[in-house]
């Protein structure tokens, strides 16, 4: 039993080892505050969202403002993504670097994204340090949506809106 239990583990971590990859491309959409797509060397497109964080949909408030800020992050320049795991829309959650910044960090520093507590498990523990001191002081300079009286998180937004 004990042997099984070891196998079946271990099969569990090869197959999550064999899904992490590192992508390179060039960021050609940007869909929201934490969605885009990389084109890759062989033309592939890779639709990923950014790994740890939840940004405002688009028609909630601050949502248009956080698409524009990764944007201006990403739009049309190189990528570097470190991609661990698929969500349940089959999107990459990837750690995107671009110039050298992770870019989700930085929409977390500028006041537009939560950090995404069901997906900080796939964080290492710097990853999940940084991102908290990122939204801690974004939260005590008003940054972004934490200017706003009482910001709605989008996974609470979501939930009285149809299913994808």
């Amino acid at each position: 039993m004990v042997l099984i239990r070891l196998l079946v583990l271990l099969s569990v971590l090869t197959s999550l080892s064999a899904r992490a990859e590192v992508v390179t491309g060039q960021v050609v959409a940007v869909a929201d505050g934490n969605t885009l797509i990389v084109l890759d060397a062989a033309n592939l497109r890779h639709k990923m969202r950014l790994a740890g964080i939840d940004a405002p949909e688009l028609a909630q408030d601050f949502g248009q403002q956080a698409r524009t800020s990764l944007s201006a992050l990403a739009f049309n320049r190189q990528a570097t993504a470190h991609c661990k795991v698929y969500d349940r829309l089959q999107h990459e959650l990837c750690v995107v670097i671009v110039d050298g910044k992770d870019i989700g960090l930085e929409q977390v520093r500028h006041g537009l994204a939560w950090l995404y507590q069901k997906y900080r498990i796939d964080q290492t523990a710097q990853e999940r340090a940084a991102y908290e001191h990122a939204e801690f002081d974004a939260k005590i300079h008003r940054y972004g949506l934490w200017n706003s009286k009482n910001p709605i998180p989008p996974w609470d937004w979501r939930h009285g809106l149809p299913e994808e």
